[in-house]
């Protein structure tokens, strides 16, 4: 989901350097499961999340600047992306979150459900497979 959307995003795909995507593509998603693990309790659970999620995230929602603050952190450190790259990129964002929760509460899409989401948050391990 991260590399469509990024890749479907102009500003975002130019920010991205050449033989860097996957790598990029990869810590966006990681920092999105990060955030979305850290969010799930603070929202009532991942009904409370993806209810939120999907009612309409925008840039400035808390958990859209939780995700944000450690997409742009980890992308400047590890990549040394300036902040104009980090920003383009982090602007794509909250449509993403928005594609995940339509996904997760869409009965005939099987393949992100509210149970997956759950059985995977205490581990992490599985919800990163998701952004991939």
């Amino acid at each position: 989901m991260v590399k469509e959307q990024l890749g479907n995003n102009p500003q975002a795909s130019a920010a991205i350097p050449a033989g860097q995507q996957d790598a990029v593509h990869h810590e966006v998603a990681t920092q999105i499961t990060n955030g979305l693990a850290a969010q799930a309790p603070q929202q009532g659970g991942v009904g409370g999340l993806l209810s939120k999620l999907q009612s309409g995230l925008t840039s400035g929602s808390p958990i859209t600047n939780a995700i944000e603050g450690g997409v742009v952190g980890a992308l400047g450190n590890k990549f040394g992306l300036p902040p104009a790259a980090t920003g383009a990129i982090a602007a794509a964002l909250p449509g993403l979150l928005q594609k995940f929760a339509h996904k997760a509460n869409d009965p005939n899409d099987h393949s992100i459900t509210p149970d997956g989401i759950a059985k995977s948050l205490p581990n992490l391990g599985g919800l990163g497979g998701l952004f991939k």
